[in-house]
């Protein structure tokens, strides 16, 4: 599930930021960093600025900081609240990935862990990959991981995820379901600990885009576009890059 933007404006981790890192401690967030850096240096080997779109708790800003200078955005105060402890480092921002306006020069733009659906519409995709191209400056490469395509959705299962958290657990439930092109996830939290029992409830919105209508809105927003199949995890990649002589 993707990190952390909804609609412009509306946030959905305002309870739960403070969980979220303990449903993900096995993704390899290390490698995917690793991975990250090494198809901009193959397109970009000067790269040393990055922009991490929708870095949510910092997870993977904590292992790209060892290779570029980083800067951090998300729409989620609260999320970024984790980040800063994680990687006091770096620069962290609050904004909304379809107006993002931080000048322009970043070697490296990267929206990962399928944050991108949160834009929900088409409309909505093409202004945050321009947003995320006018980051960039002459040269620089933008990576996008995709949310699921409309050919493999699977939705309305009931998914339940348990986590030991010491003498506590922490409960996930999630169900899913498809509204036209967009997918909803409705999601029940319950964390109880020794006496006493936290609950939270929340409904993500994201939008079911195909591999034509992500390359399309990055070549739209100027870029040369490629699309790598496997990605990260297995959703695709789109990588773009900027002209040299684009100013």
């Amino acid at each position: 599930m993707s990190k952390c933007l909804q609609a412009a404006g509306e946030a959905v981790y305002d309870k739960s930021a403070g969980w979220y890192d303990a449903f993900y401690r096995d993704k390899d967030y290390e490698g995917e960093a690793r991975r990250i850096a090494e198809l901009v240096r193959q397109r970009h080997p000067a790269a040393m600025t990055l922009l991490d779109v929708a870095c949510g708790t910092g997870r993977h800003l904590e292992y790209l900081a060892r290779t570029f200078r980083c800067t951090g955005v998300d729409l989620e105060a609260k999320m970024l609240s984790v980040a800063l402890l994680r990687v006091p480092e770096v620069s962290l921002v609050v904004g909304d990935m379809t107006a993002l306006d931080l000048g322009g020069q970043f070697d490296t733009v990267v929206c990962l862990f399928s944050s991108i659906g949160y834009v929900r519409t088409l409309d909505g995709l093409q202004r945050a990959l321009a947003a995320m191209a006018r980051q960039l400056a002459p040269g620089g490469v933008l990576v996008i991981e995709p949310w699921i395509r409309p050919e493999t959705w699977r939705g309305g299962a009931v998914v339940v995820e348990v986590i030991d958290e010491g003498a506590g657990k922490l409960v996930r439930v999630l169900v899913s379901r498809l509204e036209e092109t967009v997918s909803v996830l409705d999601i029940h939290y319950v964390f109880a600990s020794p006496g006493h029992v936290t609950t939270a409830d929340e409904q993500h919105h994201l939008g079911l885009f195909t591999k034509d209508q992500y390359v399309a809105a990055a070549e739209t927003s100027g870029l040369t576009v490629e699309w790598n199949p496997d990605g990260l995890i297995g959703r695709g990649m789109v990588i773009g890059v900027k002209s040299p002589k684009d100013g």
